[in-house]
């Protein structure tokens, strides 16, 4: 009975791709293999068979050019009449190389000892305003896992060495096997290592590092603000078994400021005036970041007001052009008053009611708001 082509066995054409090749495969194996299909009378063998054939075949460069140009005979001529393909027995072998990316394993014996990157660490970095603003170069200490320098970070005694791990062969890893699934794992002998040691390091006790407080200096850019994130690389624990150290990752928190609120580029905050500045109308001095301002109220100023001066705000790290500074005024009460005092303010309070509207604009229209309502609601 002449062979069937292996194209069509997969399903693919002859321009598809060891990508959709190994894809088709996949499928086909999934669905035909004798462990899920144990009661169909050995049909469903026969295809997982003659589709690990095709694909043992056209995943081999040289096989599929020879295959492509002279079909099954050439394999034969070939290969010394073996047909091209690996015997059929051992299923886990093949569907191992083609499934073993999805459960962790890989090819059977290969890999090699497992390396481990360090742990990344945090660390939260506590700044006024002003250094915030301007940028500083600020010394800290981070307590860190370092590779231990009597043993060079191989975590055995001076003068001995790891010994290759019996139980994985040095490889870091054993396969198990579940079914018709060959899985790989970490090996629980070693841990991943690939290596056992006998006679530990008396200082770091084997595990080929030691704890210690490191002092780092961190460049803290201008115009930083509270959350942001500085990233050391390398400056994080140290690395197994040859593996890289991790990150370091400095968090910003930004102190409360005793006379501004940041909003990204732009600072607010409150001045006081008494009342005969909001009355009259007057300059008060108004601290900003690069030194004091002049700030002009006008006459007749409302508490609460809000007053803007332009590029006297603050940069960010993103945006080199500054901020403003939005500043409201709030009309103090004067307190503590002698008795002359308040004779004086009971004397001005009266011309002022007489006034009506023409002083007290807000006043009167909210009184006769008030007025309207309750007289709607009686």
């Amino acid at each position: 009975m002449a062979k069937r082509d292996y194209y069509e066995i997969l399903g693919v054409s002859k321009s598809a791709s060891a990508d959709e090749i190994k894809k088709a495969y996949r499928r086909l194996a999934m669905k035909f293999h004798p462990d899920r299909n144990e009661d169909d009378g050995g049909a469903s063998e026969t295809k997982f068979k003659e589709a690990k054939e095709a694909y043992e075949v056209l995943k081999d460069a040289e096989k599929k050019a020879t295959y492509d140009q002279f079909g099954h005979d050439g394999l034969r001529a070939g290969a010394g009449g073996q047909g091209g393909f690996r015997s059929a027995e051992g299923f886990g072998d093949i569907f191992g190389d083609v499934f073993g990316d999805i459960f962790g394993g890989g090819r059977r014996g290969g890999g090699g000892p497992q390396v481990f990157r360090g742990a990344d660490l945090g660390y939260e970095l506590k700044l006024d305003l002003e250094e915030a603003v301007a940028g500083d170069t600020v010394e800290i200490d981070v307590p860190t896992q370092i590779g231990c320098k009597t043993c060079d970070g191989s975590g055995a005694k001076k003068g001995t060495s790891p010994e290759t791990c019996s139980t994985c062969g040095g490889v870091g890893q054993v396969r198990m096997q579940q079914g018709f699934f060959s899985v790989q794992q970490t090996c629980p002998a070693c841990k991943g290592v690939g290596t056992t040691i006998s006679d530990p390091c008396d200082d770091c006790h084997g595990r080929g590092r030691i704890r210690k407080t490191r002092t780092l200096s961190v460049k803290v850019p201008a115009g930083v603000d509270d959350g942001d994130r500085i990233r050391l690389s390398g400056e994080g624990e140290a690395g197994r078994n040859g593996g890289p150290s991790g990150d370091l990752y400095v968090e910003l928190r930004v102190s409360k400021h005793k006379i501004f609120e940041r909003d990204g580029a732009n600072l607010a905050c409150e001045v006081p005036i008494s009342i005969s500045t909001a009355t009259l109308g007057g300059e008060v001095e108004l601290p900003t970041l690069d030194g004091h301002v002049s700030l002009k109220v006008p006459a007749g100023t409302q508490s609460g007001k809000i007053f803007r001066l332009r590029s006297k705000g603050v940069t960010t790290v993103r945006d080199s052009r500054k901020g403003d500074l939005f500043a409201q005024v709030a009309v103090e009460t004067p307190v503590n008053l002698t008795a002359e005092q308040k004779e004086l303010l009971e004397k001005f309070d009266a011309t002022v009611k007489a006034g009506g509207d023409k002083h007290s604009p807000r006043a009167d229209g909210w009184l006769d708001t008030v007025k309207r309502f309750f007289d709607r609601v009686s």
